[in-house]
Formats: C-alpha cells, sequence, structure tokens
C-alpha cells in the first residue's frame, strides 16, 4: 500500500467506491467517468505503480484480472456482445492513477482505433 495513492486509499475503505466485487486480489468499483454503459476499472490490491513494474511474480495477479474481467461481463449480462479490456501505462496512454488499473468496459459497439 502506499498512503498517497488514491485507488491504495478506494482499497483500504478511506475513499468510498461503489464497488461491486472483491477478492483478496482485486477490487472492482464503477468508473466515476463512465466511457461506456458498463464501465468498470479492476484494481489488483497490490500497488503496483503502472505496467512496466510488474515482475514474473504478477503474473498470477494479472491473470486473475483477466479471469475477473469475464466473470464481471457475464455477471452484469455484456459478455456475449463483447467487452474489452483496457490498461494505459504513462502519461502519454492517459495513465492517470499511478496505481496499476484495467478498465473493463461494454455494454454498446466499441470503435476502432479507440483513440
Amino acid at each position: 500500500m502506499s498512503s498517497d495513492c488514491l485507488f491504495c486509499k478506494i482499497v483500504s475503505g478511506e475513499i468510498p467506491a461503489k464497488v461491486r466485487y472483491q477478492d483478496e486480489l482485486v477490487m472492482v468499483i464503477e468508473d466515476i467517468d463512465p466511457q461506456a454503459p458498463e464501465h468498470m476499472l479492476i484494481i489488483p490490491k497490490k500497488h503496483i505503480r503502472t505496467t512496466l513494474d510488474l515482475t514474473t511474480a504478477d503474473n498470477s495477479l494479472v491473470g486473475h484480472v483477466f479471469q475477473i474481467a469475464g466473470k464481471m461481463a457475464h455477471d452484469y449480462g455484456f459478455s456475449e456482445d463483447g467487452f474489452r479490456v483496457v490498461n494505459n501505462c504513462n502519461q502519454a496512454a492517459g495513465q492517470t492513477v499511478w496505481h496499476l488499473h484495467f478498465h473493463l468496459l461494454g455494454g454498446r459497439e466499441l470503435t476502432w482505433p479507440p483513440g
């Protein structure tokens, strides 16, 4: 945990969020600025600053993130229509919170390229 990290404060309960799911490894919350009818953030509970900071010790965590993405898409009814999982790494890619997280988007047709 990082004491100055927004997502660490959400995971610890210090800052409230609309939690859709959590287990020992991740928390899934609603995005406060949704870009699709379904827009959730999958946040590892372990503080990892960016994708570049992942190590081989995190392989199972990343696999778990994608399993939870599929579970959430299924549970919320948009798995069959399709969904997108996005990770922004560093400022030019749009990362604004320095804690690894994944955007789960669905509920509408998603265009390509994304932006």
